[in-house]
C-alpha cells in the first residue's frame, strides 16, 4: 500500500504494522483512542496522556532530542512525527531506516485529515470515522453556545526569559479564534518574543492566558506580569493538541467562557 502524509511524503507500507513509535504527545493520545495501545512501543517522556502511558513503553527521548539507538533497538514498523513538534533533522536521519509519518497541522480540517489517514494505514476506519463526528457535534454545540457571545481580546503566553507568545501560522491561534477570541499578537508569526510593556500599547485587552505548557505558568507568574488586566492559567493541551483531545476541548472552551465571567448576561 502506498500511503501519504500530510507533508505529501509517499510512504510505501509493505506489511500491516505491528510495532509503533510516536514522537508526539497529542498523536500518541490519539493513539490510544482509536485502539491502537497494544501496538505502541515507544513514546516520548513528554506523552503523558494516558496517565501511565510512559510506564509500559520504552522512553525514546523527547521530542526535539530523540535515543536513536532505543529507537533501533524497538524495530519499528513505522514512526510517527509532526512537522512543527520534530526537527527537520530527526525526520531526515529517520527515514533513513524507518517508514516515517509526518503531520502539518494548524487547523481541525487537517487534524481531520490525519485522524482519516491513521485509520487507513493502521486499518482503523471505523474508529476514525467516529472520532471525527464527535469532535464535530462537540464543535457544533459550542458554536451555538459562543454565537452571541462578544469576540474578546486576548493574549496568549507560551514562554517566559524571555516572553513569547503565540501569534498566526500556529495551531493555538486557531483554536483561540475557534474558542472565541481575538488574539491581539495574531498579526505576528508563530511565536514572537515580546516585552511586557507592549501589553500596554493594548487598551482594550479583556484577557492573559498563560498556558501551562510548553512553560508550566503559576499563579506567580500572575504577579509577575503586574498587568491590571484579567488573568488566567489556561490549560495549553486544549489549545495545542490535536486529535482526541479535541472531543473535550470544547467543553474546556464554554467552562473557560463561563468561569471568566466573560459571558454576556
Amino acid at each position: 500500500m502506498i500511503s501519504k502524509d500530510q507533508m505529501g511524503r509517499e510512504i510505501n507500507i509493505t506489511k500491516p504494522i505491528e510495532r509503533i513509535v510516536s514522537l508526539v504527545p497529542s498523536q500518541t493520545e490519539l493513539l490510544v483512542d482509536l485502539g491502537l495501545l497494544d501496538k505502541i512501543v515507544g513514546v516520548t517522556k513528554f506523552c503523558v496522556h494516558p496517565e501511565n502511558i510512559r510506564k509500559q513503553k520504552v522512553i525514546v527521548g523527547g521530542t526535539k532530542k530523540i535515543n536513536y539507538e532505543k529507537i533501533k533497538e524497538l524495530h519499528p514498523d513505522i514512526i510517527l512525527c509532526n512537522k512543527e513538534e520534530n526537527t527537520k533533522e530527526i525526520v531526515e536521519r529517520l527515514e533513513k531506516e524507518y517508514k516515517v509519518h509526518v503531520s502539518s497541522i494548524c487547523s481541525i480540517s487537517e487534524t481531520f485529515v490525519m485522524i482519516e489517514q491513521y485509520g487507513d494505514l493502521f486499518k482503523k476506519k471505523k474508529e476514525a470515522v467516529l472520532l471525527i463526528s464527535k469532535i464535530k457535534l462537540e464543535k457544533e454545540k459550542f458554536a451555538s453556545f459562543i454565537k452571541d457571545i462578544p469576540l474578546k481580546k486576548v493574549a496568549y503566553f507560551i514562554w517566559k526569559n524571555p516572553w513569547m507568545v503565540a501569534g498566526k501560522g500556529t495551531f493555538i491561534n486557531y483554536m483561540l479564534e475557534t474558542a472565541g477570541f481575538i488574539n491581539v499578537f495574531g498579526d505576528k508569526d508563530r511565536y514572537p518574543e515580546i516585552l511586557l510593556k507592549e501589553l500596554n500599547v493594548f487598551k482594550d485587552l479583556d484577557l492573559i492566558m498563560l498556558s501551562s505548557e510548553p512553560f508550566p505558568f503559576t499563579n506567580k507568574h500572575i504577579v509577575e506580569l503586574n498587568n491590571n488586566t484579567k488573568t488566567l492559567l489556561v490549560d495549553g493541551e486544549y489549545f495545542s493538541w490535536y486529535g482526541s483531545r479535541l472531543v473535550d476541548a470544547f467543553s474546556y472552551f464554554k467552562t473557560l467562557h463561563e468561569s471568566c465571567e466573560l459571558k454576556e448576561e
